[in-house]
């Protein structure tokens, strides 16, 4: 039988979607990615805000279609089941099967019940089975479940659990894998990625699995992704500073620079100490690319909060900035808190911060003209006239990309010295002095 799938949501839920088609496949199913071709349609959804919730819905409502033609069951797991599964499962009666994400554990029995299979070579989701979803140059490296930050506008805690590092061993295991397997740049993610380690060794372990991690042949890039900034201390700086594969990007979540913002939150930083961690970065790694998450309208953010973090990006100048708006979620305490913000001001916040930081990135762009970067060229333009490409300053699906005029067909997945010659909008325009 023939299995599609359809990934929702962040790069920790990509990994869940990436071991379940290994399962799929150690079971002897083939694996397609024309839904039209599929007997079973499995869809991994995103629970997260309101926006990522009405996407799955509409997904699945997609796919259900499809069972009007060749597919015979429609599968649907992942966050919003785990939060919705009884009110999905009444709304929408043509999925044949909801797998809530704490379930993940008897998935092949749940499987099972609905579709006869002739086989049981595996029966758990494995990350040394997964299927490399995200091409033949990186892959994400999970190294720890769900999360114990317990900030009061996040379901995360409630959806994935508390946070539960993966043993160090385990890592490197699959990290080495990863290396054998060609890829050429390991992400490192969990929720917090600062607080690996504490729950099984007692302390952060991050620095330590990164120093393990550089050492692994055939690694050419190391990065990590979402550190708390109570988290990065000296020796996580110094690190970062002084291992050559680790890329020299921070991505920081502050949220909000107003301290009774923050304290509403349950963020454990203050705007002091964020302020002076920024600057600590930039003297220590001057070169360092700092992207940090802000949000916007939160229960009782007055016009002075918003003002002191307008204020803040402003002279901050960070190099890249998400923002979002506040969305009320069920059961958790910011839904409970007094003074919810009108959607039209939220709206006006969001625009006012995404328009400054616009401009804040086309400056950033522009200095770059001039200088050279080592490139990891990753594919090509429709009509074959560039290559594009990243370099340590671009995560990919997340970060704008390097336009680089064709001069050899055989660069792909290749790394390459470029001179940046324009900036345009978010993305840069390069020309190819080296390959290696």
């Amino acid at each position: 039988m023939n299995v599609g799938f359809v990934h929702l949501g962040c790069s920790k839920n990509l990994v869940d979607t990436e071991m379940t088609i290994g399962l799929f496949k150690n079971n002897n199913f083939n694996i397609v990615n024309n839904p039209e071709d599929a007997d079973i349609i499995v869809i991994n959804t995103c629970g997260f805000i309101q926006s990522a919730k009405e996407e799955a819905i509409n997904t699945i409502l997609e796919m259900a279609e499809y069972k009007k033609r060749r597919c015979r069951y429609l599968i649907v797991m992942g966050c919003l089941v785990e939060r919705y599964k009884e009110e999905l499962a009444k709304a929408i009666p043509e999925v044949d099967l909801w797998i809530k994400y704490s379930s993940y554990d008897t998935i092949w029995n749940q499987i099972e019940s609905i579709i006869i299979t002739k086989n049981r070579e595996k029966t758990k989701l494995d990350f040394l089975d997964r299927i490399i979803t995200t091409g033949q140059n990186y892959a994400y490296l999970r190294i720890a479940e769900g999360c114990s930050n317990f900030c009061t506008y996040c379901a995360i805690p409630k959806i994935r659990g508390k946070y539960i590092s993966r043993k160090i061993e385990d890592v490197l295991e699959e990290a080495q894998k990863l290396a054998e397997e060609g890829y050429k740049e390991l992400i490192v993610i969990a929720q917090d990625t600062g607080r690996y380690g504490i729950d099984l060794y007692g302390k952060p372990m991050l620095t330590e699995l990164l120093h393990k991690l550089c050492k692994i042949k055939g690694i050419k890039w190391i990065r990590f992704l979402y550190t708390y900034p109570e988290t990065i201390d000296d020796d996580l700086i110094k690190t970062v500073k002084e291992e050559e594969k680790i890329c020299k990007y921070f991505d920081i979540p502050i949220q909000h620079i107003s301290d009774s913002v923050l304290k509403r939150m349950n963020r454990k930083s203050k705007a002091e100490n964020i302020k002076k961690l920024i600057e600590n970065l930039r003297k220590e790694i001057p070169e360092a690319v700092i992207r940090t998450t802000v949000m916007v309208g939160f229960p009782g953010e007055t016009k002075e909060d918003f003002e002191e973090l307008y204020g803040f990006v402003e002279d901050a100048k960070f190099d890249r900035l998400g923002a979002f708006s506040y969305s009320k979620e069920e059961n958790t305490p910011a839904e409970r808190l007094k003074d919810q913000i009108h959607p039209s001001t939220k709206k006006s916040r969001y625009n006012k911060i995404m328009k400054l930081q616009q401009q804040i990135a086309n400056e950033k762009q522009k200095e770059l003209i001039g200088k050279e970067l080592e490139v990891l060229v990753e594919t090509k333009t429709f009509d074959n006239k560039y290559f594009v490409g990243r370099s340590y300053r671009e995560v990919p699906e997340i970060d704008s990309l390097i336009y680089m005029p064709v001069i050899d067909k055989a660069l792909e997945g290749k790394f390459v010295k470029v001179k940046i010659t324009d900036a345009q909008d978010y993305d840069l325009i390069g020309k190819i002095l080296w390959k290696k």
